[in-house]
């Protein structure tokens, strides 16, 4: 960051807050007091802030002058943003390299704490290790209910548990945020011995959990360019700069407001070279690091989707295929305790034999929490004791599988 870049930070917080001290001032701009004091008395110098009062430990209360707040409005006009002191793009990118999934290889044991509450076989886990470890891109497939999303969102459980990410980037005089509450799971560092080790943590800097940003229906093209706020001049980073060192879940591809053809021939170069170009507000172009896990879950099939040159780039297909009996019985066993029940086998071989046997109707993973949920909601309407029986089933099965 230059001094002017800070001089404008400092010079639209006083235009907002009125007066503050230099300390305040630093904790708005996460920077060390004594890196802004320095700036502060230049300001001063300059005649833009004036001393109103003193404050504690050599610290003094700034106030703008007529100078200053003209200044301060001029620095408005381009930019309104006055929050954490932004980062240079060059800074980010070696956090990303420090920081990226290719560098890791989860082991066997991590994969199986990742998906712990999942019931998956052998035969998916070995394929989905090797497809886990490449930390590149991954297609999920397969009939809808058999916990394709969720498999994709536990990914990332099986890297590192926190990454660091910029509260900002600065741009050539633009500001970029990157840091986004909606999406980033912040997880503070608890407070050191004192104000010494405190002061090593650069605090424009925000420790998060390794992100998993999921995405279906509602992406948009506009999602994947830097968007700016014309009446702040604030832009936002896109989703998939959001996602970098984590994983990004294009769920029900195929089904986006925008066309597969759009999408695919957005990232087609990214998923090959790992980085990204994106346009500034100001007509420039940075080149940003494309550095996730990419998963596209769909029950539709890849092949009619997208071509060749788009699947080749993609080097993982799963297949999430129905689970067999005995696992469909697993997983009442799993459910059943979990929604008040007692697992009764005389009235799930009921079930089965009347409802999947005789129909030829294929097992789906999320069909008995479904069932379940409908027993128990009959149950709670008719305040009566929570037991799965034979004329439950029926009434659940009737309802539930009515227009499939």
């Amino acid at each position: 960051m230059t001094g002017t870049d800070v001089e404008s930070l400092c010079l639209k917080y006083l235009l907002t807050a009125g007066e503050a001290s230099g300390r305040e001032i630093a904790a708005q701009l996460c920077l060390p007091f004594l890196v802004l004091d320095e700036c502060l008395r230049k300001m001063k110098y300059d005649q833009l802030v004036v001393y109103k009062d003193t404050a504690q430990a050599g610290d003094y209360v700034y106030f703008l002058t007529d100078l200053g707040r003209e200044r301060a409005r001029r620095y408005n006009e381009h930019c309104t943003y006055y929050g954490a002191a932004p980062v240079s793009l060059k800074d980010y990118i070696a956090s990303v390299r420090a920081q990226s999934l290719e560098g890791q290889s989860p082991s066997i044991e991590a994969l199986e704490q990742a998906f712990e509450d999942l019931l998956i076989n052998k035969a998916m886990f070995r394929r989905l290790g090797p497809a886990i470890n490449s930390g590149r891109g991954l297609f999920l497939y397969g009939a809808p209910g058999n916990g394709k999303t969720s498999i994709a969102e536990r990914v990332t459980r099986a890297f590192g548990r926190y990454i660091w990410v910029p509260r900002a980037i600065g741009i050539e005089g633009e500001i970029m945020r990157v840091f986004d509450p909606a999406v980033h799971d912040e997880v503070p560092l608890e407070d050191g011995p004192g104000i010494l080790q405190q002061n090593r943590i650069d605090r424009r800097w925000v420790r998060i959990k390794r992100p998993t940003i999921v995405v279906g229906g509602e992406l948009t093209m506009d999602n994947l360019e830097i968007s700016t706020i014309q009446s702040t001049g604030v832009s936002e980073a896109p989703l998939q700069l959001k996602s970098n060192c984590g994983t990004l879940v294009i769920d029900d591809f195929g089904r986006q407001r925008m066309s597969t053809d759009e999408l695919l021939n957005r990232w087609i170069v990214p998923l090959e070279k790992r980085y990204d170009f994106l346009n500034m507000r100001g007509g420039k172009k940075i080149q940003v690091p494309f550095d996730q896990l990419i998963v596209f879950s769909t029950n539709l099939e890849p092949r009619d989707l997208c071509d060749d040159a788009f699947l080749r780039r993609i080097p993982y297909k799963i297949e999430v295929i129905d689970p067999s009996e005995t696992e469909f019985r697993q997983l009442f066993d799993i459910m059943c305790p979990m929604l008040g029940f007692t697992y009764n086998e005389e009235a799930i071989d009921y079930l089965i034999e009347n409802h999947y046997r005789k129909v030829n109707r294929p097992f789906r993973c999320c069909q008995p929490r479904d069932l379940l949920m409908q027993v128990r909601n009959m149950c709670l309407y008719e305040n009566a004791p929570l037991a799965l029986s034979k004329e439950h089933f029926d009434d659940a099965v009737e309802n539930y599988f009515a227009v499939m």
